[in-house]
């Protein structure tokens, strides 16, 4: 039986001040099922993008506190189309109306239709307020394909979730199109067969930085490959994603064969940034089996943490997940070879799909056993080693935003569905080479 109703759930949930709070004096729900412990973790994370979101824009801030130099202006293309993909599921589970989440779209949709773009490319930041590129680096100051691709995968399942006959929604599905025609994907390969991650009016090509995988960025050619208007021609994957030293592995690791990247697999967001939408449930190629790369990546790197060679305090079978986020020392790449004693939630919470009896043993590690010193407003904190006593006072839209959707597609996989069913998607995943079983085979353009 059900411990709490959904509206008691709710009330505990929100009893607190919406303004920023500290770890310790936010409500902490005891006893919850599984499942109230999902919605509850799904709902509290989604606040980052509904509560903290930019109040001009809409869009999704870098991060929640000021390290690094950020100013409170900036904003990220990636993690907004992670957090338009929460938007989607909140307004799903009726968090907020469907009206909230449309106009919050349409606020998002009118700032990117008039922010700077470069050949349809956005910048990796914006300035919440104006629309003007924030430079990332010295040179990162124009297009970035990856962040884009990250934006519009959210985007194109923003189109086909707002499918109302109504003014707001009408607008949505229309600018989002209207954007996703216009990005000039074939112009990223600069006439060879790769995808080129950056360009910029003031340094051009000069970060010269070729998109070869195994990392984040298969999701980059698939919406390439799916574009209406510019899109690649198949060798541009077969002979660019797929010639890197570092694609094929298909080396054991604790038992496990792992298909494609590095040597353990690298952090763990290669297997969720492009999955989000992409639905890798007997996603194949001639490469991979991606739900087995997936699963298999996910199921090593744990069994990292549980052999934790370098004995750190606090990794085991319900602490475990190493990816990208925050650390003691400033932000890290984590994955077994580069371990530094810090565990990252949305490693093991955005792995639900993959690993979903260990995802809960860390979810209810985070939540019942760290409890206050890991959760606060905005979900779990970004990251926390015990072994260094150090708990992040900091959250990340581009680790908060997979928790919501991953959780989603595991427990109904309302993305996975959205984004597989796009016409475009479907064309550009079949002229890959693609199979899955949401993708018709013998369907005309």
């Amino acid at each position: 039986m059900k411990q709490f109703s959904t509206i008691a759930l709710i009330l505990l949930l929100f009893c607190g001040s919406v303004s920023a709070q500290k770890k310790g004096t936010v409500k902490r729900p005891k006893n919850l099922s599984d499942e109230q412990l999902m919605e509850l973790v799904q709902r509290q994370t989604f606040r980052y993008f509904w509560d903290f979101g930019h109040p001009v824009s809409g869009m999704a801030r870098e991060r929640s506190n000021r390290s690094f130099d950020y100013g409170d202006e900036v904003v990220t293309t990636g993690g907004t189309g992670f957090g338009v993909m929460g938007i989607i599921v909140a307004a799903e589970r009726k968090w907020i109306t469907r009206q909230q989440a449309a106009e919050r779209m349409l606020k998002i949709v009118n700032f990117l239709w008039k922010a700077d773009q470069f050949h349809g490319v956005f910048p990796h930041w914006l300035d919440g307020a104006t629309g003007k590129v924030i430079r990332f680096s010295p040179k990162d100051d124009g297009g970035d394909l990856v962040e884009t691709s990250f934006l519009f995968q959210g985007l194109l399942c923003a189109r086909q979730y707002f499918n109302g006959d109504n003014p707001t929604e009408s607008q949505v599905r229309n600018k989002i199109l209207w954007m996703w025609e216009g990005i000039e994907w074939n112009w990223h390969t600069q006439g060879q067969n790769v995808l080129y991650w950056h360009w910029s009016p003031n340094n051009g090509w000069s970060m010269n930085h070729q998109l070869r995988g195994w990392n984040e960025g298969l999701i980059t050619y698939v919406l390439a490959a799916s574009s209406p208007r510019f899109s690649i021609n198949p060798q541009v994957y077969h002979q660019g994603w797929t010639t890197n030293n570092y694609f094929r592995n298909d080396r054991e690791f604790y038992g496990i064969k792992l298909p494609l990247g590095f040597d353990y697999g690298g952090p763990l967001f290669f297997a969720h940034y492009s999955f989000l939408g992409l639905d890798p449930r007997g996603l194949k190629d001639q490469y991979a089996d991606y739900w087995e790369q997936n699963k298999r990546h996910t199921l090593i790197n744990r069994a990292y943490c549980i052999d934790n060679p370098k004995k750190y305090k606090g990794y085991s079978e319900n602490s475990w997940g190493l990816t990208a986020s925050d650390s003691y020392r400033g932000y890290a790449a984590h994955s077994p070879t580069e371990d530094l004693g810090v565990i990252t939630p949305t490693a093991a919470l955005s792995s639900f799909p993959y690993t979903p009896e260990y995802s809960m043993q860390a979810m209810r590690y985070f939540y019942d056993t760290l409890g206050d010193k890991t959760w606060t407003e905005y979900g779990f904190v970004d990251a926390f080693s015990e072994h260094h006593n150090w708990y992040a006072n900091s959250h990340l839209a581009i680790d908060q935003g997979p928790i919501i959707v991953m959780i989603e597609n595991h427990r109904t996989g309302l993305l996975w569905k959205l984004f597989m069913s796009i016409p475009d998607v479907q064309n550009g995943l079949r002229k890959l080479g693609f199979e899955s079983p949401q993708v018709p085979v013998n369907a005309s353009k």
